[in-house]
């Protein structure tokens, strides 16, 4: 024989049943278990989104970023070598790796992709792009004002 459901209507304890707000407990209230994330939780899984660089991208970004670096650095040195007053020049080159630095901490910061970190690292090290390329035009320089040989007419030897 089946047993009879409950399902007739619920009432509302009365409010002589209800406890006070007002009284302490008798005893402590259980801490709820904290809840399992709903998808795996953090880092975020998006689809169609990869998790590394392949080399090729890995390789391609710092180029992509240090190729206009190396022209500014060039800019700059050209800029500075030429002119009477270096206070300028300098200023400029200061707020160059200024702006680099902070554009590479920026980028890091964010909830980012592979592809963001890389321009990233790109970003730091563009100082050092610059500074490569400004070195081989002071070489040319000197090549032209010493009368010892060069090494294609860049480095002295």
């Amino acid at each position: 024989m089946p047993e009879p459901s409950d399902t007739g209507p619920q009432t509302e304890p009365s409010l002589e049943a209800r406890p006070d707000p007002t009284e302490e407990p008798s005893e402590p209230l259980p801490i709820p278990a904290r809840p399992a994330p709903a998808s795996g939780g953090y880092p975020h899984v998006v689809t169609g989104q990869y998790h590394s660089l392949k080399r090729w991208a890995l390789a391609l970004m710092p180029v992509a970023v240090w190729i206009p670096a190396a022209a500014i650095g060039v800019g700059l040195y050209y800029w500075w070598f030429h002119s009477f007053d270096k206070t300028r020049p300098v200023f400029v080159v200061l707020v160059f790796v200024v702006v680099c630095s902070v554009a590479a901490m920026l980028a890091a910061m964010t909830d980012s992709t592979p592809l963001v970190a890389a321009a990233a690292i790109a970003l730091m090290a563009a100082p050092m792009a610059a500074v490569a390329a400004a070195a081989v035009l002071h070489g040319m320089y000197y090549c032209d004002r010493v009368t010892s040989p060069c090494l294609v007419g860049v480095l002295p030897y």
